[in-house]
């Protein structure tokens, strides 16, 4: 099994880069929305817009990418488990896993905004908006650069 999955590494890759890509498109514009909905009338149509924007997006893209992410990382370690060992790897996952967090706090936040409720402000939206590019910088530089 794992020399076949060997063999599909490079596709396996790919995949897994794909839905980097597009996890971190929505990890990119979602805070964006929660900014938006902030300025938006409370109760008007705009606001009634953005909810239906930020759930389409998390549930559509965001998470169903982030679980391939997972699952493709998942199985690119069974093919190779020796990265676990090497240090530019784990601190590649520490960023991934930051990542993650970070999603639950977006999600969880998503469904707040859905009720009504308006979590945070628009400045910590807009902060927030940056970190998981700042994590992926780090996570490429590692991945590619491997300094240790």
């Amino acid at each position: 099994m794992r020399e076949a999955l060997l063999a599909a590494y490079p596709w396996i890759k790919a995949a897994h880069v794909t839905f980097v890509i597009a996890w971190m498109a929505g990890m990119m514009y979602l805070p964006r929305l929660f900014v938006y909905h902030h300025e938006a009338e409370r109760g008007g149509e705009a606001e009634r817009h953005f909810v239906v924007m930020e759930r389409r997006l998390l549930k559509g893209i965001v998470n169903p990418s982030m679980i391939l992410v997972w699952v493709l990382a998942g199985v690119m370690l069974y093919a190779n488990p020796a990265l676990l060992s090497q240090g530019w790897f784990q601190v590649k996952l520490a960023a991934v896993l930051a990542i993650s967090a970070i999603h639950g706090l977006y999600a969880n936040a998503q469904k707040k905004f859905a009720r009504g409720e308006r979590p945070r402000t628009a400045r910590f939206w807009r902060a927030m908006n940056e970190v998981p590019f700042l994590l992926l910088i780090l996570a490429v530089i590692m991945v590619i650069v491997r300094p240790f």
